[in-house]
């Protein structure tokens, strides 16, 4: 498996280039951030390309999908933010699909496909995939839409472009529905990245009630080749938890 810091996570406090330079000591060679618009790009592709690590993913600027009316302020987010993806060499966007406006779920389900069909193309000619992101309502993200990975897959087979795909994340989907092996593994073709922590706390994996080696060995089996990023919250010295993740975990 091949781990992913997400450099907020961890050296939040830490100018860009000096987080890249301390996962690059500690063996990493990917990274994803979330908010791309604090960045000097040309400094962060520098830093980048020093250190040789791959910026794996980031955020797409604007979220509101579930929102017919908010589709031009999406569709802008997605333009400006595959400008800056291609400046950065990142291949992938996270994009959160917004709050329950309250309407019906079926409006709100049309309104999120309607939205990445619209963007597809802007997607496909960047080169760029966008990956919509089931969250958990009951600890972390209370009036957010998309809980089910089933509804995830469900849009993604709906929109029906390569570019648009799911980010997969373990510690959101055991608060919400378990079954984790199972639903990774039969859904590959619509999983374009991972996210793990341990639940509960949302800390190192290692404390969490999942076997992570399980479910990793599991995944690569079936055959995923992307990376899982380590979108936790350390109790341990960032370093050390990191370090320890690598041995835990294998970095490559």
């Amino acid at each position: 498996m091949k781990l992913c810091v997400p450099l907020p996570c961890f050296f939040n406090n830490l100018p860009f280039k000096e987080a890249i330079e301390k996962i690059s000591r500690l063996g990493y060679k990917y990274a994803e951030i979330y908010d791309w618009k604090h960045l000097d790009i040309e400094k962060a592709a520098k830093a980048l390309d020093t250190f040789g690590v791959t910026l794996l993913s980031m955020c797409t600027s604007e979220f509101r999908l579930t929102d017919p009316d908010c589709r031009s302020l999406w569709l802008d987010g997605i333009k400006e933010s595959c400008e800056a993806a291609s400046m950065l060499g990142v291949k992938k966007l996270i994009t959160q699909v917004g709050p329950d406006t309250g309407a019906g779920r079926e409006l709100q389900h049309k309104s999120i496909v309607d939205g990445l069909k619209a963007g597809a193309g802007i997607l496909e000619s960047a080169g760029v995939t966008v990956m919509i992101e089931p969250l958990n309502i009951k600890v972390d993200h209370p009036g957010y839409y998309l809980t089910s990975s089933a509804e995830a897959f469900d849009i993604v087979r709906e929109v029906n472009s390569p570019n648009v795909k799911v980010v997969f994340d373990i510690y959101h989907q055991q608060v919400s529905e378990g079954n984790i092996i199972p639903n990774i593994t039969e859904n590959l073709e619509y999983i374009a990245h991972l996210h793990a922590a341990g639940h509960p706390g949302r800390h190192e994996l290692q404390y969490g009630e999942n076997d992570y080696k399980n479910i990793f060995a599991a995944v690569d089996k079936a055959g995923y080749t992307g990376a899982c990023g380590l979108e936790y919250s350390p109790l341990l010295d960032p370093e050390e938890s990191l370090a320890l993740a690598g041995r835990l975990y294998a970095v490559n």
